[in-house]
């Protein structure tokens, strides 16, 4: 049976743990060499060492998407290690603390736009230009969220920055069609990682409330959204470029 990326190489952002984890695995199984790249570099080695035991081929790399020297860096020894760079998944993110609108503080809305919003533009400016220095296409997955499409009470910072993540993956998608790179994002809804735990920590309530929107009442799991992100980074998805895809439980169909 063919593996979707066989011999491919993919980059992975955030992926020492949860979704990142998830897709890191997900797409060593289907044949791709993974390099890891987090700030949590204990994380990204016990993502290495699943990857290994299944006998697959990784590495990791000390990266913080908001420095732009790091960002370089991480392509650049990407490719020194693998030789080229055909898929890059930009999934590094964090939630920031929920507060009414009014409440908001200043100081966290900046380090939530740094991250989700900077932090995916810097990554995707590097991983395009490489893909466009190799001439033969790629595939770029971003992580959006619900939270992209719908807005939630209590949470502006995150929603504003996920609206942003679609906005760069739409217009990325549409300037660089011509040269074979196509641009996606999924939009998952709640997703048992730690990010959601972290909610359940501040408001049990809101957590579960949460969980409850969903018409199919749970929690999705890191390997169901690794699925949809693994689709869109393969061949399977050739002719889909610009989209969000919901990964949601049913919540935008309400």
């Amino acid at each position: 049976m063919n593996r979707t990326l066989e011999g491919k190489v993919a980059l992975v952002t955030g992926g020492a743990a949860g979704i990142g984890r998830a897709i890191s695995l997900a797409f060593a199984r289907e044949g791709a060499h993974v390099a890891i790249a987090d700030t949590n570099l204990q994380g990204a080695a016990e993502t290495l060492r699943s990857i290994t035991e299944m006998g697959a081929t990784g590495t990791v790399i000390l990266a913080d998407v908001t420095n732009p020297g790091d960002v370089s860096a991480m392509v650049e020894k990407t490719v020194e290690m693998f030789g080229r760079l055909d898929v890059a998944v930009n999934n590094a993110g964090i939630l920031g603390n929920p507060a009414p609108f009014h409440e908001t503080d200043e100081a966290m809305f900046n380090r939530v736009m740094d991250v989700n919003v900077r932090g995916v533009f810097l990554c995707m400016q590097a991983e395009i230009r490489q893909m466009l220095a190799q001439g033969q296409g790629g595939s770029i997955v971003n992580l959006a969220s619900v939270a992209g499409i719908l807005g939630f009470r209590g949470f502006s910072p995150y929603d504003a920055s996920k609206h942003a993540v679609l906005g760069l993956t739409k217009t990325a998608a549409l300037e660089y069609v011509g040269a074979g790179i196509r641009v996606n994002a999924v939009c998952p809804a709640i997703i048992a990682t730690q990010m959601t735990a972290s909610v359940h920590d501040i408001s049990p309530v809101l957590a579960e409330k949460m969980i409850q929107a969903q018409p199919m009442r749970r929690a999705g799991t890191p390997e169901e959204v690794a699925e949809a992100v693994l689709w869109l980074a393969s061949g399977a998805s050739s002719f889909v470029t610009g989209t969000g895809l919901p990964v949601d439980g049913g919540l935008i169909a309400t």
